[in-house]
């Protein structure tokens, strides 16, 4: 543990229990070819915490009920059945607790022992103090500047690391890790030497797996934010792009606006000017048929507006959303992007959101956005360079929420089997350690700790909503008290003033001369806080 500084603010930062594959503890000769993932929990010194009844060193169960025909291979990638390539023993945490040791709590649940419900609240960004701006980027990047204290990514196949006896893995920091997470998990199937791949396949996309596996990945990724900072308060904002007609949040105090010497560039007045990308060269990666090494790949690119306008004609509206929400059905058909009618594949951008008829010439809601972005966001394997990525996917992830609350499926409305590799519902989702389930996040969020702002109450909504300007008057007291007493005081020293000629020309106080008094007695009123309607704020603009 140490101590961060953060906007003069002390932080503590724990980096010992992280969440995702691979843990540095797990990426030795030694774990792989055991093929066992099991670390210590330090706590009490035991594999996954057994001594404190936290959970226990057992055998991965993976489901051999058929995948869909897209994939027509088997024993070529190393995600098939996942884990069981790299290791077919993990903890299995019991009661509330998680983690890859059974360290932590699950989502949702806090206190030492994992008893203590909290519920979190996504807000949306431009209802963010200017302070809560600050906060919010000052996070991102520092995790981009962190390096991961738990965990690596991989940079070679199974197969590269002679089946477990030449480890490859190399450190990223913690923010690069859930980038390299989204380019592992959608990238291409190598087949063996150059060009030789397989692009019909994606474990968390084109697939009813879409929206419970980018739930996940959120919750992971604002847990290592609070780890990372100590802020256990922070969650994720979202963007609500409806009806936009531009990128809204490329602007300086947030996301970054557009560089005024190179279009595709960000302006270097915002911090995101500097990050470098990594794992977005995925036709170079194919030709060389090798996977992402984690190297510098040059500048975060982005230059929203820009982009094939045959693709994407505008932005999505508040109607298409409505529409796409209005569907019934989760998933239909193949359940990849021909769907009909298909509410995840129409919210994953492939289904007309207007006609909900799969297999679209045009992309359409989430697709939409990271076309129009037309940099970084426009790779699926890359995407997640652009920090927008996460605000972005916040707002789809609080429409799949709207849709569940809605139409509050049965666990059986998420497809068993014959859905495309990595997406029938018991599949373990590529690349999590703990391992998590498909159908798991087939579920509302109340379930899992947190709401968004604008599915609250209508109280909850307008505190909400209130909140950065409740903030600044608190910033402000001081000056709002400093000038009361002002105001108070000169009000006291006209008064006075008055009084003294009152005195000089009749020769006595008010109070002595009652007969005089009314020629030069000022009327008792309060100080004059506010001189006209422009200095009442207008609340009803927000």
């Amino acid at each position: 543990m140490r101590l961060l500084l953060i906007h003069g603010v002390f932080f503590l930062q724990c980096v010992r229990f992280s969440q995702q594959q691979f843990p540095r503890l797990c990426a030795t000769t030694e774990a792989l070819l055991s093929k066992e993932c099991c670390p210590v929990w330090e706590g009490d010194g035991s594999a996954c915490g057994a001594s404190s009844g936290r959970g226990f060193c057992r055998d991965v169960e993976v489901s051999d009920l058929p995948n869909g025909l897209n994939y027509p291979f088997s024993g070529l990638d190393d995600r098939e059945r996942w884990p069981l390539v790299f290791y077919n023993r993990t903890c299995q945490c019991a009661s509330n607790y998680m983690g890859f040791n059974c360290g932590e709590c699950q989502f949702g649940v806090f206190g030492a022992n994992c008893e203590e419900r909290r519920e979190s609240v996504r807000r949306n960004v431009f209802h963010l103090s200017a302070a809560e701006r600050r906060k919010l980027i000052s996070y991102l990047n520092l995790a981009k500047h962190t390096v991961s204290q738990d965990y690596v990514i991989a940079t070679g196949t199974y197969r590269e690391m002679n089946n477990g006896s030449t480890p490859l893995f190399s450190d990223v920091s913690t923010y690069d890790v859930f980038v390299w997470m989204h380019y592992y998990v959608s990238r291409n199937a190598l087949l063996g030497g150059p060009g030789n791949v397989w692009t019909d396949v994606d474990f968390a996309h084109w697939a009813p797996a879409f929206l419970p596996w980018h739930r996940v990945y959120l919750l992971h990724w604002e847990r290592e934010i609070r780890k990372l900072t100590g802020d256990f308060e922070f969650s994720i904002p979202y963007w609500d792009w409806r009806d936009a007609q531009g990128c809204d949040i490329c602007t300086d105090d947030l996301m970054g606006a557009q560089s005024p010497r190179d279009p595709n560039l960000i302006s270097p007045a915002s911090v995101f000017s500097s990050w470098r990308v990594m794992c977005s060269r995925a036709e170079d990666y194919s030709v060389r048929g090798v996977l992402c090494d984690g190297n510098d790949e040059g500048p975060l690119l982005r230059n929203p507006g820009n982009h094939d306008h045959n693709l994407v004609a505008r932005l999505p509206t508040a109607a298409e959303v409505e529409f796409t929400v209005s569907l019934r059905d989760y998933d239909t058909g193949a359940m990849d992007r021909s769907a009909n009618f298909s509410f995840r594949n129409t919210l994953e951008g492939f289904g007309n959101p207007q006609t909900g008829l799969g297999n679209s010439v045009v992309m359409g809601m989430h697709a939409s956005l990271h076309i129009f972005m037309n940099g970084s966001m426009s790779s699926v394997q890359g995407s997640a360079n652009d920090p927008i990525f996460l605000l972005h996917h916040a707002y789809v992830d609080s429409i799949y929420e709207q849709w569940l609350r809605r139409h509050a499926p049965e666990q059986t409305h998420y497809p068993e089997f014959n859905a495309p590799i990595g997406h029938n519902r018991q599949y373990h989702m590529v690349p999590f350690i703990p391992l998590h389930r498909n159908i798991e996040y087939f579920t509302s969020s109340k379930e899992l700790g947190y709401q968004y702002s604008y599915m609250l109450n209508s109280d909850q909504r307008i505190l909400e909503v209130l909140s950065p300007y409740l903030e600044l008057m608190m910033e402000a007291w001081p000056w709002l008290l400093g000038a009361l007493v002002l105001g108070a005081l000169v009000t006291m020293t006209v008064a006075a003033v008055a009084a003294t000629m009152t005195w000089v020309c009749w020769g006595a106080w008010p109070w002595q001369r009652a007969e005089k008094s009314s020629a030069f007695h000022l009327p008792e009123r309060e100080p004059l806080i506010i001189s006209s309607d422009s200095d009442i704020p207008n609340y009803h603009t927000v």
